[in-house]
């Protein structure tokens, strides 16, 4: 059995809320959206802290690597805002697409930024210097999200064109194409174990391939819409999926459903599309966001 209980619903954003991302802080959490900044939250009060800087247009991506202090910020103009805690400030800004950034994401041992735009292009960036090092075609629609391994050996892209790509992370060669998705790829997720890759897209379906044969292991149809993030629990066997259908659902790791969050369920729910969802590593709460403007805390407890 799966308890959930909302324990806050914290508005603040003017505009509907596209991503969400922890700190590396415990306790902390970052959002953003259609607004003019980033807003930086207070997980353990539950309460507005600041907003960390503005920004020129709309932000559909953000991500805290785990082995540098900074927090990305991914734009629709095409740039990736660099602000460093240490300093309190945007150092640097990689420019470089001219479409919108949609998926941000860094590889620890390589210290490498990965940046995928709606140009069909991913970037390669130097964590440390913030050089371009190079940019390759994926696709000739949009890369909508990037999932890397566990290991840090492979790493996954999904596109607008419905296909996810699989790439070896050492050298950045294609190894696979996966065409079982019928609508664009939305959302991607490595199991923590490495075992699977996870699949979510605007066809509405769930699908779990077996690495590294990439095989089809499974295939659910999860939601009624695009499923928009999926997210595994930082230490359980469980993950939850985020819809424009306004659910938030909690699985195991065999896929098998326990638990719908939604208003047609009692809960007091998002009115409108989920956009992403995040786990606090402190307490194991779920974060939501939505259209609706709204940043929901949700507290998840599985029985033994």
């Amino acid at each position: 059995m799966v308890h959930v209980e909302q324990i806050a619903t914290l508005p603040g954003h003017q505009n509907p809320v596209y991503t969400v991302e922890p700190s590396q802080k415990p306790g902390i959490i970052f959002t953003a959206g259609n607004d003019k900044g980033v807003v930086e939250w207070s997980l353990r009060k539950r309460e507005f802290i600041k907003v960390m800087f503005p920004v020129a247009s709309s932000v559909y991506s953000l991500h805290c690597p785990v082995n540098a202090p900074i927090l990305m910020a991914g734009e629709r103009n095409g740039q990736v805002d660099v602000f460093d805690f240490i300093q309190q400030k945007i150092t640097s800004r990689l420019i470089h697409h001219k479409l919108p950034v949609f998926d941000i994401k860094s590889v620890k041992s390589k210290s490498e930024i990965l940046v995928a735009s709606e140009d069909g292009t991913v970037s390669v960036w130097n964590l440390l210097t913030y050089e371009l090092l190079y940019s390759f075609k994926v696709s000739n629609e949009t890369v909508r999200v990037i999932a890397v391994s566990p290991d840090e050996k492979l790493v996954a892209f999904g596109s607008k064109d419905a296909v996810i790509r699989i790439y070896n992370l050492t050298d950045f060669s294609l190894i696979e194409e996966l065409k079982e998705h019928q609508l664009p790829i939305t959302s991607l997720c490595f199991s923590p174990d490495g075992r699977f890759l996870l699949s979510g897209s605007r066809d509405a379906q769930l699908k779990a391939w077996a690495v590294p044969e990439f095989n089809l292991h499974q295939s659910v149809p999860a939601h009624l819409f695009a499923i928009y993030d999926i997210k595994f629990h930082p230490v359980l066997p469980y993950f939850a999926t985020a819809s424009r259908d306004k659910t938030i659902k909690i699985w195991d790791a065999d896929l098998k459903l326990l638990k719908i969050i939604s208003i047609e369920k009692g809960y007091p729910n998002h009115i409108l599309s989920v956009n992403k969802i995040a786990w606090d590593p402190e307490t194991g709460n779920l974060i939501s966001v939505s259209d609706d403007k709204l940043m929901m805390i949700w507290n998840v407890e599985f029985d033994s």
